[in-house]
Parts: structure tokens; C-alpha cells; sequence
């Protein structure tokens, strides 16, 4: 681990699987809008955990990096030393994965999150964010008009869905009965730079430029609310500078889309016919719509997503087009 430079008015964060996809733009996004501030990161490298994405600053003096798993006591009150504020993105997230082996998600998701709660209130941290997905509220029928807020009751589909419920069932009973410092968020699907192409966006825009078939589940009539990684990382910082304590905020793009319409869609972007479109057999117990009301998150922390949907997707295939070494690097360590 590097040394770290001290400040006077720097807090250190512990931010947990900040080599994945959304922890590592959030160690971006963080540095960048509070430069006084220290970063811890934690993170196994497993298959979905890329230093590549924090070459940037892997050299910054207020920069650490700490190899090591959120499953074990040691090494998690080891990284939590001295830390002001945890933001736990840690998880098995993707959902396929979790029906074919549910066990790494319960061990990962459930465990781990015990582990760094029980750390964290004997560390007497100043806030934990529990960091967690619309996964856990269900499914929403097609034409239905209703969407996800902080009310809606836990329904989840999934292995990996039923993971993140059971671990915010646990945030929450540390908070009620340990008086532990809590906020969680519960997001709708992320999209952006550093995501591993094992998922729709990146997946698609990848195989679209190598000209390869693409791969859509059913119909592709499944509909997804759609935030941009940057909106998803300015929301858990309001939750953590404003929101309040014991409360849980929805962080939304307000961009639904039909995944064959999002993959369409990319297909232009590249330049790509829609004959590349292959029809492919369901997911087990595919979820059929997400949708997100961030009402809450507006009104009390003045969240509003700042990336039109259009744009960002736009601008997410040119990131993708332009980091080919990326892509090559990380697609070696899916399996």
C-alpha cells in the first residue's frame, strides 16, 4: 500500500470493490470533486475487478490500494483503520453468473457485507453506505405505470437479487439495533465507461465492432431504467454529504429502454446493420421491467441525472472504440 499524504481537512474513505466498474469511476469521480480526501480501495480482483481501470491515479499520494477480500475479518478491519466514511459497492453482480452458481454471491454478498458492518461499528465509522440495486424490488409488468421508490416491497427474482436483499436486510439491522451511522442506495442499471463486457451495453458495442452476433435474450422486449455511471456517483456523494442517517435514497437515470431498442441503437452508433441481431433463449426468470422513482433523492439531496440517455451512450461507444487495449486486457479474465 502507498503512502498516504496527509491534509488538514482530509477524511479517508474506505470504498470497497473499487476496481470494479461503478466503485472504480466513483474513486475517479471522488478524487476529482474532493482532492483533499483520502482513498482507501479494497478489492479482490476477481474476474470483474481491473487495476487497469485506476492507472490514472494508482500513483496518487492520496490513493491506496489494498488486495484482499471482503470476507475476511482481518484484512477488513485492517483497510478500515482510521477511515471516516465506508462506501460499499463489493459485490457478485451479474445475474447469469448467479444462476448458474448462486453460492459466490450468497458467500460475497451476504458474508462480506457482515463482515465490513461488524468492522465498521467497531471501528466506530461516521458512515457506512450500503450500496445496492433495484434488483431487489422485482419486477414491474410492461404496461404497468408504477415505478420503484424507497416504499416498494422486496420481490427479488434472481439469486443475485435475493444476495443484495438479504444484505440490505442486514445494513439495516445493524443501523436498528447497533446504531450504526447507515445510508443506502438502491440504483437502477448503470452504464459507462470500464464496464466488463459481460454485460448488455458493453457487451453489445463489443461484439458489434468485431462483427460478431449479437446475442438477445427472448425478444428483447425486457425494459431497463438506464443511469450513467457519473449520475450514479454524484447521487451516493449527496447521499453521503447531505442524506440523512438511517435512510435509504433511489438513484434512477429516468431513461427506460427496451434492451433491443438499446441494442439497436448501438448498432448505429458503430455503423453496424441490425442483421447482427441473433434471438437467443430467455433468461430463467427474467425480470420483465425496472423503473425507478428518485423523487426522494431530488427533493431532500437535489439529485437530478445529468446525462441524457442518447448522449451518453453515444459518447459510452466512443469510449469503447477508443480503449481497445482495455477491452483486450479485461476480456482475458472472463471465463
Amino acid at each position: 500500500m502507498n503512502t498516504l499524504m496527509a491534509t488538514k481537512k482530509e477524511k479517508k474513505i474506505l470504498v470497497t470493490g473499487g476496481a470494479g466498474f461503478i466503485g472504480s469511476n466513483f474513486i475517479h469521480y471522488w478524487m476529482k470533486h474532493h482532492p483533499e480526501d483520502k482513498i482507501v480501495n479494497l478489492d479482490k480482483l476477481t474476474y470483474a475487478g481491473h487495476l487497469e481501470n485506476l492507472e490514472a491515479i494508482a500513483k496518487h499520494p492520496n490513493y491506496a490500494f489494498i488486495h484482499g477480500d471482503i470476507c475476511d475479518p482481518a484484512t477488513v478491519r485492517e483497510a478500515m483503520k482510521g477511515a471516516d466514511t465506508v462506501v460499499h459497492f463489493a459485490a457478485e453482480s451479474h445475474v447469469d453468473r448467479s444462476i448458474a452458481d448462486a453460492a459466490p454471491f450468497v458467500v460475497t454478498n451476504v458474508l462480506g457485507t457482515q463482515v465490513l458492518l461488524q468492522a465498521a461499528l467497531e471501528a466506530k465509522v461516521a458512515r457506512f453506505h450500503h450500496v445496492s440495486t433495484d434488483e431487489v424490488f422485482g419486477s414491474l409488468a410492461l404496461d404497468d405505470t408504477r415505478k420503484f421508490n424507497e416504499q416498494s416491497p422486496y420481490q427479488p427474482s434472481s439469486p443475485y437479487a435475493a444476495s443484495k436483499a438479504a444484505s440490505d436486510m442486514l445494513a439495516r439491522a445493524y443501523a436498528h439495533t447497533y446504531g450504526l451511522p447507515l445510508t443506502i442506495s438502491n440504483c437502477s442499471n448503470n452504464y459507462g465507461p470500464y464496464q466488463t463486457p459481460e454485460k448488455l451495453i458493453p457487451l453489445m458495442i463489443t461484439y458489434a465492432l468485431q462483427g460478431k452476433p449479437l446475442p438477445v435474450y427472448g425478444r428483447g422486449v425486457n425494459v431497463r431504467d438506464w443511469v450513467h455511471v457519473e449520475d450514479h456517483s454524484r447521487g451516493v456523494e449527496l447521499i453521503i454529504t447531505k442524506g440523512r442517517v438511517g435512510e435509504t435514497y433511489c438513484i434512477g437515470g429516468g431513461a427506460e429502454r427496451a434492451n433491443i431498442d438499446v441494442v439497436k441503437t448501438i448498432l448505429r452508433h458503430v455503423g453496424k446493420d441490425e442483421s447482427l441481431i441473433t434471438y437467443v433463449n430467455d433468461r430463467l426468470g427474467h425480470d420483465l421491467r425496472y423503473a425507478i422513482d428518485y423523487t426522494k433523492a431530488a427533493s431532500e439531496l437535489g439529485y437530478k441525472p445529468a446525462h441524457n440517455f442518447e448522449d451518453g451512450l453515444q459518447k459510452t461507444v466512443e469510449w469503447y472504440i477508443k480503449n481497445g487495449d482495455w477491452v483486450k486486457a479485461v476480456a482475458k479474465k472472463l471465463v
